[in-house]
Order: C-alpha cells, then sequence, then structure tokens
C-alpha cells in the first residue's frame, strides 16, 4: 500500500531523481499537505464536462506504452461515482490496440487537457471494458455525436493531479474558430459598404 496517491507516479527511482535534481523538498511538502486527490470532486466534475477530447495510455504486459486520442461531444467522459469515469467506444481502425492491452494489462492513465484556458490534468487508475451492459452503454451514449458505440470503457481513479499551464500552447475549437472568422467578414462587408457609400459621396461633391 502506497504512503501517498503521488506515490503511484513518484517510485523510489522517480524520487530518487528528484533528489538528486533538488525538488525532492518540495513534492515531500506536497505529499505531507494536500497532496494529490484520489476521488473525483466537484472541481474535475466540472473541468471533465466541458472536455470534448482527453489521450487514453495503457501498456502491453511487457510495458510497451501506447497513446490513444479520444474524442466525442463536451463531457462524454462521464462522472459515473466519485471514483469512476466511463465513456462510450466508438468503432474505429480495429487495430484494438488499447483493448488488448487492458485484456492483459488493467493500468491505465488519462491526459486531460483545455488548450483554451491552458489547464492539464493527468488521473492514474485502472481500466476494463464492457461489451456486455446495454443499460450502461445508453448511460453513456451521446445521442448528439455521429458515431457508433461499440462497447464502454470503464477507469477507476487512483489518484489524480492539475499541472502547471507552462509551455501550453492555447489552441481554438473549430466551431470558436469559425464563429470569429464569420464575425470578422459580416464586420469586413461592413467596412466595405462604408468605404463605398462614401467615396461615392465624395465623388457626387457637396
Amino acid at each position: 500500500m502506497p504512503a501517498f496517491p503521488s506515490d503511484i507516479a513518484f517510485t523510489e527511482s522517480v524520487k530518487a531523481v528528484q533528489t538528486q535534481k533538488g525538488s525532492r523538498t518540495q513534492y515531500a511538502r506536497m505529499e505531507q499537505g494536500a497532496g494529490w486527490q484520489t476521488k473525483v470532486t466537484e472541481e474535475l466534475k466540472v473541468f471533465l464536462s466541458e472536455l470534448d477530447m482527453f489521450y487514453l495510455g495503457t501498456a502491453s504486459q511487457s510495458g510497451q506504452p501506447y497513446i490513444q486520442y479520444r474524442g466525442g461531444s463536451p463531457g462524454f467522459l462521464k462522472v459515473l461515482d466519485e471514483r469512476t469515469l466511463g465513456f462510450a467506444d466508438f468503432a474505429g481502425n480495429q487495430q484494438f490496440i488499447t483493448l488488448g492491452n487492458l485484456a492483459e494489462n488493467s493500468q491505465a492513465f488519462l491526459f486531460l487537457i483545455d488548450y483554451v484556458h491552458r489547464r492539464r490534468v493527468k488521473i492514474w487508475g485502472t481500466a476494463r471494458i464492457v461489451e456486455d451492459d446495454p443499460e450502461l452503454l445508453v448511460q453513456l451514449h451521446e445521442p448528439t455525436y455521429p458515431a457508433r458505440v461499440e462497447r464502454a470503457i470503464l477507469f477507476a481513479v487512483t489518484a489524480w493531479d492539475i499541472n502547471c499551464p507552462q509551455h501550453i500552447h492555447p489552441r481554438l475549437p473549430q466551431a470558436d474558430v469559425l464563429k470569429l472568422v464569420q464575425q470578422l467578414q459580416a464586420e469586413n462587408e461592413q467596412l466595405k459598404k462604408e468605404q463605398a457609400r462614401l467615396h461615392l459621396k465624395m465623388k457626387s461633391g457637396p
């Protein structure tokens, strides 16, 4: 049993490097203080409700890591209870690397990033595939998202942490960019009309 929730990431090897590089004291204080969270808080719940993508990390039995992008409607990664997240697994390219990894190694990782507000959250835990629970699939299904649901993936939260915003490049969602472009186009058309009106007025004289 780990002494602190952050021990899931801060192994003895990691702590040795932190000591060597001078940051161990800082993280020791963190461990003794508030530390990392082990349950879904209201803050995390709100954060998840706004996200339309995340990265899911798994590894094979031999430890070979694999990262997969997951996308859907905002809030498609749902909070089922204070220790469980779930999402619908959509039809894809049928490589099934994530499914194969989870079949032999349940350890998993979620990397959540909000590019607009430069926020990121890291969640450690375990994941499992659920393919024979129609009620769960209905609960996780997003009717507004045009994709076929094949199964559910449930993620049991062990620990999570909020990362600093350093080095996150802000990016806007396509819908927001289109809205700004349309606004600029409308303003540009209005300026053209006003320019034409003033030009005509100057030609016609006083």
